[in-house]
This record gives structure tokens, C-alpha cells and sequence, in this order.
């Protein structure tokens, strides 16, 4: 399910972004891989090289271009993890038996 908080043309500002970046990740210099591309890697491998783009105050909201970073997954998910980002109230629980 896509988060509402997105506008409906993230699809389009998040490819701007990356093209921006040749697919370059901002933190760590890794060349991600370009949609369709990566045929014969691993998922394990596609998967770190993938790319996201991250809001720095972790508002989906707001798209400013001094607001998003370029970041492949293993990087994105290091800022998400670090300051819990913008997980909704729910989206994460945990269910005792």
C-alpha cells in the first residue's frame, strides 16, 4: 500500500533524483543499477544495489530538492533504522501469542 503523504508525482521526482546522481548512491559512491538492468545477479545482490530516494527530515511531504538524498538500499535503510524515519503509527508491530 503507497503511503498517502507521497504527492502523486514521487513516482517521477524520485527518477529525476536518481538519474540526477548518475545511480550513484550519495553516502557510500556505489553505482546502483538502473531499472531493468541486473540480469544475472543475485536477489541478494539486486537488492543492494537498488536505490531509493530518502527525505533528510523524513517528511514524504516535503520534496524540496536540498531535502532528498540519493541512497541504495543498504544505505536508505541505515538512516531509517538509525532515527526509526517515518514509520506510520501500525506499521510495525508486534504480535504475542
Amino acid at each position: 500500500m503507497k503511503d498517502n503523504r507521497y504527492p502523486p508525482d514521487w513516482p517521477q521526482l524520485s527518477l529525476e533524483k536518481k538519474q540526477s546522481v548518475s545511480w550513484v548512491c550519495e553516502r557510500c559512491g556505489v553505482q546502483c543499477l538502473k531499472p531493468g538492468k541486473g540480469k544475472g545477479l543475485s536477489k541478494g545482490e539486486r537488492y543492494r544495489l537498488r536505490m531509493a530516494v530518502h527525505h533528510c527530515d523524513y517528511d514524504p511531504g516535503n520534496n524540496a530538492p536540498e531535502n532528498l538524498k540519493a541512497l541504495c538500499l543498504p544505505c536508505h535503510l541505515h538512516y531509517h533504522r538509525r532515527q526509526r524515519g517515518n514509520i506510520t503509527p501500525g506499521q510495525l508491530t508486534l504480535r504475542f501469542c
